[in-house]
């Protein structure tokens, strides 16, 4: 089987087993740089040759790298040609990292830069709900109740579904852009010239947005997400519900907000003030 029909077959078995676009672009391209690399038919690769490009390619890659890559290679090889050429490598432990957390003041600025309604409601409406950048551009008219000021994800991160609560201060934009949607047609809540929006799309705008609103720290997509949970617990609001409004299956996923809620940390008080008094 030569790198093309592999690649083809591959794609597939990611289709068939409804993977997401980011996990299926993911998995495509991992495979190919490797291929690309190896020079070889994948009927002909062999446990070798993974571990040749670990070392030569992936020597200064993080942990979170190595385990994606080898979990691509894994499904293709395990779906396509049955056999698994990762099997006796030893995954890296996966590294712990603390990630970015914008302030509220932070938000307010890079939500104030953004020049277009239709831009400014979809990043303020990210952060509001804690939508991960997949679940906001698939987003549909249908999804969203005004009654009851609730909306549905559907299908989220783990074939998930939830609901979100619609924030009163976005309301009337929001109904707006629902009657806008349904005037023109469109399925999505958000949608460009072409139908549905990419993910792309939206992260070049918060991209462009926190470099306008002279952010210095690395604003993705996801930091909305990061700093809406991180926000909410610094309000006091249970981690168990928060939980459930991210769409964890696992409490231990959002707990990962308990060590950088700078807010909560500043409420402790060391116990010299208590014994000095």
């Amino acid at each position: 089987m030569n790198k093309q029909d592999f690649l083809k077959k591959l794609e597939i078995e990611l289709k068939i087993s409804k993977n997401s676009e980011y996990t299926i672009r993911n998995y495509i391209d991992c495979n190919k740089k490797f291929l690309d690399y190896i020079q070889k038919d994948p009927d002909k690769i062999t446990e070798d040759d993974v571990k040749q490009y670990l070392v030569e390619k992936l020597n200064d890659a993080s942990s979170s790298s190595l385990i994606v890559f080898l979990s691509a290679l894994r499904y293709s090889f395990s779906n396509v040609l049955h056999k698994d050429i990762t099997l006796n490598i030893k995954r890296p432990k996966k590294e712990k990292r603390i990630p970015t957390v914008l302030t509220k003041d932070e938000v307010k600025k890079l939500i104030e830069v953004i020049d277009t309604k239709k831009s400014r409601l979809m990043v303020s409406f990210m952060y509001a709900c804690g939508f991960r950048v997949s679940e906001i551009v698939n987003l549909k008219v249908k999804d969203l109740n005004f009654q009851e000021k609730i909306g549905n994800v559907r299908q989220g991160k783990g074939k998930r579904d939830r609901i979100f609560n619609l924030p009163d201060f976005l309301l009337d934009d929001l109904k707006k852009q629902t009657d806008n949607q349904l005037k023109l047609n469109q399925e999505y809540l958000f949608s460009g010239p072409k139908g549905k929006l990419s993910e792309r799309n939206l992260q070049k705008i918060i991209s462009k947005a926190a470099k306008r609103a002279g952010l210095s720290k690395d604003v993705h997509c996801h930091t909305l997400r990061h700093s809406f949970a991180t926000h909410l617990l610094e309000n006091g609001t249970d981690i168990r519900k928060i939980q459930e409004l991210l769409g964890h299956s696992d409490l231990s996923t959002t707990q990962i907000y308990t060590h950088i809620s700078r807010e909560e940390l500043k409420k402790i008080k060391s116990p010299i003030d208590e014994v000095m008094k």
